[in-house]
């Protein structure tokens, strides 16, 4: 077995996302509609020990970070079950999560003595109602507590993801950088994406050039910064800031010569490309009596067809899958 991998482009992959679930206690305006999406059988869904046996095949073939999402992940009953099998594959040198935090203030505990090592945490926004209508039924008091929750554990830096909408929530960039300077948060600016039957971005979508010149115009010039972990975002700070501030431009400014990972859905289909209709079955193939080595093909074969590039800025949209149901 290979200590790297490469797709066709010859690009390293050492990342795997793994979708544990389609369901989600909250639904956010950009991601899916308000009466919720029609929800796979249990049946469809990846077993705890099919996920940890899809993981030692791919960390097989080079993988050596995975990040567990959803849906919502921490609404999967027994989540840091799994990872607790996840993190004790050997080889696998990084298990973290991307949440929407209302479940972490009791669960972040656990998840790092399972063996979770840092957590991305959505956060559109500081004003309560404004987050109870953005995800049409959350509070924003659950977030807070759980990125409290989850710093006083260890899961540093804790990522607050915000996905800028015009109109909506453009108006507190400048705040939420202010945070960095005066809490040490590690903020990150998503670029509003495209994603089947979820939000096709127009008048609502804001660059991340734009929000950079609202921050530096509020706070002066931005100096480069690091933190870490395997995503795409290109990281500044305000000077002397203990945060930082990532920008994460999938369509202004994409990533995608660097893309370094792979997709796993809930439902056991491989996905080479967030943006692709492109996937391939590996539930069906394991759960037929499929040997390791047959799965590892599918997941040679998802290198090989791993596009180059996206085409979203010539509005060719992948309608396979809304965003609740790929994890981002």
């Amino acid at each position: 077995m290979s200590a790297t991998c490469q797709d066709a482009c010859g690009r390293t992959i050492s990342y795997l996302r793994v979708s544990v679930t389609d369901r989600c206690n909250l639904r956010c305006v950009y991601c899916m509609p308000a009466e919720g999406i029609a929800l796979r059988p249990h049946a469809e869904i990846l077993r705890f020990e099919e996920i940890e046996r899809l993981v030692r095949i791919a960390v097989g073939i080079g993988v050596v970070h995975v990040r567990l999402t959803g849906g919502e992940p921490l609404v999967r009953a027994g989540i840091a079950d799994l990872t607790r099998m996840l993190a004790d594959v050997p080889g696998l040198e990084d298990v973290t999560m991307t949440t929407n935090g209302t479940r972490l203030a009791d669960l972040a505990v656990p998840l790092v003595a399972a063996g979770l090592r840092r957590v991305n945490v959505s956060l559109d926004t500081l004003r309560p109602e404004r987050y109870r209508r953005i995800t049409r039924c959350g509070e924003l008091s659950d977030v807070l507590r759980g990125v409290e929750a989850a710093r006083n554990a260890g899961l540093n830096p804790v990522k607050l993801n915000m996905v800028v909408v015009r109109g909506t929530n453009d108006d507190e960039v400048v705040d939420m950088a202010r945070r960095s300077v005066d809490e040490g948060w590690h903020v990150r600016y998503i670029e509003l994406m495209p994603m089947g039957d979820g939000v096709t971005p127009g008048e609502e979508f804001v660059p991340s050039q734009e929000i950079r010149e609202r921050i530096e115009e509020a706070l002066g010039p931005l100096e480069p910064a690091t933190v870490s972990g395997s995503g795409p975002a290109r990281y500044l700070r305000v000077p002397g800031a203990p945060g930082t501030l990532g920008f994460i431009s999938a369509l202004s400014n994409h990533f995608c010569a660097t893309c370094n990972r792979l997709r796993l859905t809930a439902d056991g289909k491989l996905m080479p490309c967030l943006f692709s209709d492109l996937e391939l079955d590996v539930r069906g193939p394991m759960r037929s009596g499929a040997d390791d080595d047959t799965l590892r093909r599918i997941f040679e074969q998802a290198l090989a067809i791993k596009p180059l590039s996206h085409h979203l800025a010539e509005h060719c949209v992948p309608r396979g899958r809304c965003m609740s149901r790929v994890g981002g």
